[in-house]
């Protein structure tokens, strides 16, 4: 009879509590159950543009964006990857996840269903299609050749209001692939067009040289996270916080210049001479290139593709300045660095690699990364004085002279007989350190690109512990 009394005490207790801390949760705003638990749910998807895994850990502008909203708001991010473009907006209005931060376009159709941010980009949508079949000059030439789209994606809906005034236009809906995957099929011509928004296309292109723009098939359109409609305004009002800090510090700035200011310097022939050259050259110099950049703690692509913008990794190349070799070091620097044959291609890149370690050295201690990479290569090419006098007019000017994105545009300035002669280092050819920059940085993500396939199969998701702070739902595979 105790025993019975006890067991029937514990179980109203325990049922009290339950009922106690339901009523608790009920009371606490979306905001404050984020704060409580430590985690911020968040749906995204896999891309350049977007999301993905990277040598050096996670990466993309969503990403960016959403871990500084977690570090904002005090908690840690727990991604959640769907199966389909569709599920990303499920997801929001099941309230399986706080947000989606996917690149999603803001439609007034989506409007219905789930509550955006304030924009933080824009894109225009273009229809792509391969380089060595004829180019569709409007709406009406589509009908020659197959368009495939993602289903539920604003592309998809973008060809049924086209279809109003074209109703021969017709068009497939995948509902099991992603639009990285629809490009790549149209560069290897396994279908004839696709439509996916500029940012995208502007990185995906350097990869997948065959890949063209035909036309813009929509006005420009801005991107912002989805949240559920709700009668909570918590959440979002911390995120219009949120976006309105980091646009006014020019964060968000950064941020995009960070993933596309440089993406547009390299021309196609440019991109095929540098592919050509990786396959024909690179190899030959691979492993130079790994054990001076291991020496240094420098990431060895970074050092090829310095090597490549200096002189197309050829060891005989020499300037009208007379800089020789693969990094093309002067004389004064080769004998600083203790070189004795600058055509040596071992001796070259060790040399080089030296030298960039003592650019990124003499930067000071505050700038962040990425900024002090991109400012010791700037360095590299002008040297550090003048590097330091763009930096002081950048300042004057009422910029910050500790961000890439605000002395590359000073830069040039040193050109300028008004300015130069301000400075204590004099004229300098202010623009060609910011394409040396750009082209560097093009390379750069190039190199990651055909080498990063490699690295993320020897490092699979199951033996990562970072992967903890991820959820890929069952079969979400990208080409990409």
């Amino acid at each position: 009879m105790v025993i019975r009394y006890s067991l029937f005490a514990l179980i109203s207790v325990l049922l009290v509590s339950s009922s106690t801390q339901l009523l608790f949760q009920q009371q606490q705003s979306q905001l404050e159950i984020i704060k409580t638990s430590g985690v911020l749910h968040v749906v995204t998807r896999i891309g350049q543009a977007t999301y993905h895994k990277g040598v050096d850990g996670y990466t993309g502008l969503e990403y960016d964006l959403v871990t500084r909203f977690a570090d904002h708001l005090g908690v840690k991010v727990r991604f959640i990857v769907p199966k389909t473009y569709e599920d990303i907006f499920t997801q929001i209005t099941k309230g399986s996840a706080d947000i989606a931060a996917a690149g999603l376009t803001i439609t007034e159709k989506r409007k219905h269903s789930v509550r955006f941010s304030p924009p933080y980009d824009t894109i225009t949508e273009q229809l792509v299609y391969h380089s060595g079949k004829r180019k569709p000059n409007n709406i009406d030439d589509l009908s020659k050749g197959i368009i495939e789209v993602v289903k539920g994606t604003s592309h998809a809906d973008t060809l049924i209001d086209l279809k109003a005034s074209a109703p021969e236009l017709e068009w497939y809906v995948n509902s099991s692939l992603d639009s990285n995957s629809l490009i790549y099929f149209v560069n290897e011509g396994l279908i004839d067009y696709t439509i996916a928004d500029s940012n995208q296309i502007g990185l995906l292109s350097r990869f997948f040289p065959s890949i063209r723009v035909a036309f813009n098939i929509s006005d420009p359109r801005s991107l912002g996270w989805a949240l559920a409609k709700t009668e909570d305004n918590s959440l979002y009002s911390e995120v219009e916080k949120f976006f309105s800090i980091i646009k006014e510090n020019k964060i968000l700035d950064q941020l995009i210049e960070r993933y596309y200011a440089h993406i547009d310097n390299l021309d196609t022939v440019s991109l095929y001479k540098f592919r050509m050259h990786m396959h024909k050259r690179l190899p030959g110099y691979r492993k130079y290139f790994q054990q001076a950049a291991l020496k240094y703690n420098i990431d060895w692509r970074l050092l090829a593709a310095i090597g490549y913008q200096e002189s197309h990794w050829n060891h005989l190349a020499i300037s009208p300045t007379g800089v020789r070799g693969i990094m093309m070091l002067t004389k004064s620097t080769a004998g600083e660095v203790g070189i004795n044959d600058r055509t040596d291609p071992i001796q070259s890149i060790a040399g080089g690699a030296q030298y960039f370690h003592q650019r990124i050295n003499k930067i000071p201690t505050r700038i962040q990364e990425p900024d002090r990479t991109w400012m010791a290569l700037a360095s590299y090419n002008i040297g550090h004085g003048h590097l330091d006098d763009a930096r002081i007019l950048t300042q004057q000017l009422g910029s910050n002279q500790d961000k890439w994105i605000d002395v590359k545009k000073h830069l040039p300035l040193l050109s300028q007989v008004k300015w130069h002669t301000q400075t204590r280092y004099g004229y300098a050819r202010g623009q060609q350190p910011v394409n040396y920059v750009e082209n560097i940085r093009n390379y750069y993500d190039l190199l990651l690109w055909i080498t990063e396939e490699d690295w993320i199969q020897k490092n699979a998701m199951s033996d990562n512990p970072e992967h903890a702070d991820i959820i890929l739902t069952e079969n979400n595979i990208s080409l990409l």
